[in-house]
């Protein structure tokens, strides 16, 4: 493949290796990534040769920053007619992973975001580094969490999924592991030691000789506060708790949560605890692609982009621009069946 194309494949021994490669738009994820990292999974199932895949992402910044949102952007402000398909296959693409074969190995070195956090969180091996950054931000460009983020974040311990998925806030290798994001924790520098020992003997076995001990990260210690905060039934509940909370941290979540989409948030908050009581990621990703789909047709999708990527004042006018204006009715639209039908990947299963 040549050294231009968006995803490059390869080998080295028994292990197939797979690099996200825009280093310049911190390899987001595009509709034809997603295809061709689908071809090469079904490709690399079938030959007996592949005993793991290896997914890695190009240049010194990051794994995934997310889905090409100046994409999806563009065309929810001329009517949303192509990002629905974009998100069909890459969510199946998601759920792919989870189901696959043979150990599937994801480097989430650096930023890992949205998309990034689907293509490796579901993965049979997920490894972490020093310089992991691992987020689902969605709340800050008026969406919900998708590529089955709610999935994984309303099995995190306690609330520690849901202050995630409000603030957006992104964790380390520790805090990674603890919330259920991530496996192991190996060096950096060793990454490339560790790809060769992938391809030469057991795949499980190498990845143990080369994981080290995660030490504590910022949230183990923060339990109580989070816990008791997030417990909420309401989004205008939780920020009151964090405000009242003594805890400096507590005080930070809330402004944070206030700068957020306040219909992503309440949306955010009703589609993650109704992911407690789903049968599976497919049935989560079921419903992140109805919420998607609602937020297509909202004005702060477009608007939340256009302050945090293209405009970058980081000044969004949401609208509404307060929780208080937003409506049950608003919330229940995130829940309804988009005009295609839907996803279906839960019925799929049967």
């Amino acid at each position: 493949m040549a050294s231009e194309d968006p995803v490059l494949l390869g080998r080295t021994g028994h292990a197939a290796l797979l690099t996200l490669n825009r280093p310049g738009a911190l390899n987001a994820l595009t509709h034809r990534m997603v295809g061709l990292i689908d071809a090469a999974l079904t490709a690399w199932q079938q030959d007996d040769s592949v005993r793991a895949v290896v997914v890695s992402g190009a240049g010194e910044r990051g794994l995934c920053a997310g889905g090409d949102i100046r994409a999806v952007r563009e065309d929810a402000l001329q009517g949303g007619r192509t990002s629905p398909a974009f998100w069909r296959d890459e969510y199946r693409l998601n759920a792919r992973i989870a189901r696959f074969p043979k150990p599937y190995v994801a480097f989430m070195d650096g930023i890992v975001m949205g998309g990034g956090v689907g293509i490796s969180a579901h993965g049979g091996v997920r490894i972490v580094t020093e310089r992991s950054r691992v987020a689902m931000p969605e709340t800050g460009i008026g969406l919900v969490p998708d590529v089955g983020g709610t999935f994984l974040l309303s099995r995190s311990p306690g609330e520690l999924g849901t202050h995630l998925a409000l603030t957006g806030a992104a964790v380390g290798a520790a805090d990674a592991v603890l919330c259920g994001l991530a496996d192991h924790v190996v060096r950096s520098v060793d990454l490339s030691a560790l790809t060769v020992a992938l391809g030469e003997g057991n795949p499980r076995q190498a990845v143990r000789a080369f994981a080290a001990e995660p030490a504590e990260g910022e949230l183990a210690a923060q339990r109580e506060w989070i816990d008791a905060c997030y417990a909420a039934d309401d989004v205008e509940e939780i920020v009151a708790r964090l405000l009242d909370h003594g805890h400096p941290a507590a005080k930070e979540a809330a402004a944070t949560i206030l700068t957020r989409s306040p219909t992503a948030l309440k949306a955010t908050l009703a589609v993650l605890r109704a992911a407690r009581g789903l049968s599976g990621l497919e049935a989560a990703l079921d419903a992140e692609y109805r919420a998607s789909c609602a937020a297509l047709a909202l004005p702060d999708l477009p608007e939340g982009v256009r302050a945090q990527i293209v405009d970058k004042d980081r000044r969004p006018r949401w609208t509404p621009a307060e929780l208080r204006e937003v409506g049950d009715a608003d919330v229940a639209r995130f829940f309804a069946e988009p005009a295609d039908g839907g996803l279906g990947l839960a019925a799929a299963l049967g």
